[in-house]
C-alpha cells in the first residue's frame, strides 16, 4: 500500500486496484467540488464523513504483532492518516481500521477529506453537548410525567359490578351512550340512610364557577359511569367487549380484572387494540364491566328507543351492555367556553394541553379521529386554571397491525367520527386498490380548528361567525383572523396547524414545543437569535425551577404539569425545529452549529 497526499486532501490507494469500485456510478460521474461551492462541499463532506466512518468503524482493528519503535521493519504511517484519525476522534468514533476502507473515487475522497479536515471541533462538540443535556433532562423528568394515582374511593377488588355504585343524575348523552354521576362503594351511605346528595348551588355539568366549587361539586359524586347503547353487539360479554373494544383503549391495566379474574392485561391479544399508557391530558377508564341494562333516571325520556324490550316494548337494544367507570369532571370544553372566552395566556395553555395529549396518542400509535369540544373535559387546579382531558375513544384508530395508516379500499371503511373537523387528507381520500389514509397529522389539524373556539371567534368549520368552511375544499387564505389580543406566535402556529398539506404542518411535538418556548422561553428566545449555550442555560433553569416547584407542593398545577411534560419529552431536533420556527416569525435566527 502506498499513499500520496497534498495540502488539502488525502488519497488512499490499495494494493488491489483491479477490484471494481463499490461506489455507485452517479457518485463517480459527478464533480462534487467543481459543481458546488466550497461551503457546500465542506458540509457534504462532513455529513458523508459521519455516515461512512460510523459504517467503517464497526469494531476495533485486529491487534498487530508488537514491534520496536526503532525497528526498521515497521512500516511508516502516512501523515494523511493522522487527519482521518483526528477527525474520527472529533466525531467521537474509534480509531480508523485501514483494511475496512473501501476504494473511493478521487473527487469523493477530496470532499470527504476537506469536510473532515476543516470540521469545527467547538461547534460539533457544542452540538453533542446540547443533545446530551436534552437526553439527561428527559431521563430525569420521564418518570415524573406520569399522572398521580387516585383511587377515587375504589378498592382494589371492588367496583366491577353496577350494584357497587350509587347512581345519581344524568350528566349527558352522546351518539353511543349516556353518562351518569356515581359514588364509589367506599362512600355509599349506610343502610337506611340516603346516598350522596348534591348540595344547593352545585348545579352539575354547567357549573364552571371555579376550582373551589368544582372540588365541592365532586365530593358526593367523584365518579362518572358511561352506559354504552348496545344495538348490534349481542348479549354475550365477549361479543360486547369485542365490538366496543375501542372504548377500552384508555382503560387501565386493572380495569378489566372483574371480567377476566386475575388476568389484568389480556385485551391486546383478545381485541387487537392498543393499550394507552396513562397521561394527564387523556381520560383513564378505571373500571370496565358488562352488566344488565337498568332503568336509570331519565332513560325513558332521553333514550327510549335503545332500551331493551324488557324495559321498553318498542326498544331495539339488547339486555346486556358495557359500563365504563372514570373520573367525574365538572364540564366539557363546549360548556366551559359557553361561559366566555379565556384570556390569551390561558387560551394558549389550553391549546398546549391538547397538543400534549395528541402527541401522546401519536407516540402510542393511536389516532382519536373525533376531536371536538364535546369530547374534551375540563377540570380546574387550585389557581383556577382549566385543565383539559381528551375523552370518548369510540371512533379511534388503535389497531395493533395498522398503526396510523388505514387501508381505504372502499367507501365502506369508517374514516372517523366528526366530518366537520375531518382533516383535508382524510376528507378528500378516494378509495381504491392500495389506497391508504395517513392519520399521523389528522388530530393536529383538528386542534388547529379547536383553537378558534378557544381563542374566541368561533370554529370556522362549524359556521360560527360566518359561512362554514369545508375541510375538503377550503383555501388557507379563507381562514378568518384570530383576535388581536392573541399572541403573534399563537396566530402563526394555528395557521400552520391548518395547512391543507400535512407535510407542511408541524408535528404535535414541535407545535407543543413552540408554545412552550412562546409561553415560558421569552428570556432565552430574543430578537437577536438563540445561541445554543443560551438554550442550554434556559433548559437548566427550567429544570431546576420545575423540580423546586414539585418539592414545594405545586406539582398538581396545570402549568407545572405542562413544564414536566415538556422536559420529559425533550428532543434536541424537535426543540431546534420549534426554536427555528419562532425565530423566523420574530425575524431573528437560530445560531446552530453547521451540519
Amino acid at each position: 500500500m502506498r499513499a500520496t497526499y497534498g495540502t488539502l486532501a488525502v488519497q488512499i490507494r490499495f494494493a488491489r486496484p483491479a477490484r471494481r469500485s463499490a461506489w455507485p456510478r452517479p457518485l463517480r460521474a459527478c464533480g462534487l467540488v467543481g459543481a458546488m461551492g466550497l461551503r457546500r462541499a465542506l458540509g457534504l463532506g462532513a455529513r458523508l464523513g459521519r455516515v461512512f466512518l460510523r459504517g467503517w468503524l464497526g469494531g476495533p482493528p485486529r491487534p498487530a504483532a508488537p514491534a520496536s519503535r526503532f525497528s526498521a521493519d515497521q512500516p511508516a504511517r502516512p501523515p494523511g492518516l493522522l487527519l482521518l484519525r483526528l477527525a474520527a476522534a472529533r466525531l467521537g468514533l474509534r480509531s480508523v481500521p485501514l483494511r475496512r476502507l473501501p476504494p473511493a473515487p478521487r473527487r469523493l475522497r477530496l470532499a470527504l477529506g476537506l469536510g473532515l479536515a476543516l470540521l469545527e471541533p467547538p461547534a460539533a462538540e457544542e452540538e453533542r453537548r446540547v443533545a446530551a443535556a436534552c437526553r439527561d433532562i428527559q431521563t430525569i423528568f420521564l418518570p415524573r410525567n406520569k399522572p398521580q394515582k387516585d383511587t377515587l374511593g375504589l378498592l382494589a377488588r371492588r367496583g366491577f359490578s353496577l350494584e357497587d355504585y350509587f347512581i345519581g343524575q344524568s350528566i349527558g348523552k352522546g351518539c353511543s351512550g349516556a353518562v351518569y354521576e356515581a359514588a364509589p362503594p367506599a362512600t355509599r351511605a349506610g343502610e337506611g340512610e340516603r346516598g350522596p346528595q348534591r348540595r344547593p348551588g352545585d348545579g352539575g355539568a354547567s357549573d364552571v364557577q371555579g376550582a373551589a366549587e368544582a372540588e365541592g361539586w365532586k365530593e358526593g359524586f367523584p365518579l362518572a359511569i358511561k352506559m354504552m347503547w348496545n344495538i348490534s353487539a349481542g348479549s354475550s360479554s365477549e361479543g360486547i367487549l369485542t365490538t366496543m373494544s375501542q372504548e377500552l383503549v384508555p382503560a387501565s391495566g386493572r380495569a378489566l380484572s372483574g371480567e377476566f379474574g386475575a388476568v389484568a392485561r389480556p385485551r391486546k391479544h383478545l381485541f387487537g387494540k392498543k393499550c394507552l399508557k396513562p397521561h394527564p391530558n387523556i381520560i383513564q377508564v378505571i373500571r370496565a364491566f358488562t352488566s344488565q341494562v337498568p332503568l336509570l333516571p331519565g332513560a325513558t325520556v332521553d333514550y327510549p328507543d335503545v332500551l331493551p324490550s324488557t324495559l321498553n316494548p318498542s326498544g331495539i337494544g339488547h339486555s346486556r351492555t358495557l359500563f365504563l367507570v372514570m373520573k367525574n369532571y365538572p364540564c366539557t370544553l363546549r360548556q366551559y367556553l359557553s361561559e366566555g372566552c379565556p384570556d390569551p395566556h390561558v387560551g394558549a395553555v389550553m391549546i398546549l394541553q391538547l397538543l400534549e395529549g395528541v402527541d401522546h396518542l401519536i407516540r402510542q400509535g393511536v389516532a382519536h379521529r373525533d376531536l371536538k369540544s364535546d369530547n374534551i373535559l375540563v377540570e380546574f387546579d387550585s389557581a383556577g386554571c382549566p385543565g383539559l382531558v381528551i375523552t370518548d375513544f369510540g371512533c379511534c384508530l388503535a389497531d395493533e397491525a395498522l398503526g396510523l395508516k388505514l387501508p381505504f379500499p372502499s367507501w365502506y371503511v369508517d374514516r372517523g367520527g366528526n366530518t366537520c373537523l375531518m382533516a383535508p387528507e382524510v376528507a378528500t381520500a378516494v378509495p381504491g386498490p392500495g389506497a391508504v389514509i395517513d392519520y399521523s397529522k389528522a388530530d393536529v389539524w383538528a386542534v388547529g380548528a379547536l383553537a378558534y373556539e378557544i381563542l374566541g371567534p368561533g370554529n370556522p368549520f362549524y359556521g360560527q361567525g360566518g359561512a362554514a368552511l369545508d375541510s375538503r375544499s377550503y383555501r388557507e387564505e379563507e381562514l378568518p383572523p384570530l383576535p388581536a389580543l392573541a399572541a403573534p406566535e399563537v396566530k402563526e402556529l394555528v395557521a400552520r396547524l391548518l395547512r391543507r398539506n400535512p407535510a407542511k404542518r408541524p408535528s404535535a411535538r414541535v407545535a407543543a414545543n413552540v408554545l412552550h418556548l412562546s409561553l415560558w422561553g421569552e428570556g432565552a428566545l430574543g430578537q437577536a437569535g438563540l445561541p445554543l449555550r443560551q438554550l442550554v442555560a434556559w433548559l437548566l433553569r427550567q429544570s431546576a425551577a420545575t423540580l423546586l416547584t414539585d418539592r414545594l407542593g405545586g406539582a398538581r398545577g396545570v402549568e407545572s404539569r405542562l413544564k414536566r411534560a415538556f422536559l420529559a419529552n425533550l428532543d434536541y431536533e424537535d426543540l431546534c425545529e420549534a426554536a427555528a420556527l419562532l425565530c423566523s416569525w420574530k425575524g431573528g435566527r437560530l445560531s446552530l452549529p453547521p451540519q
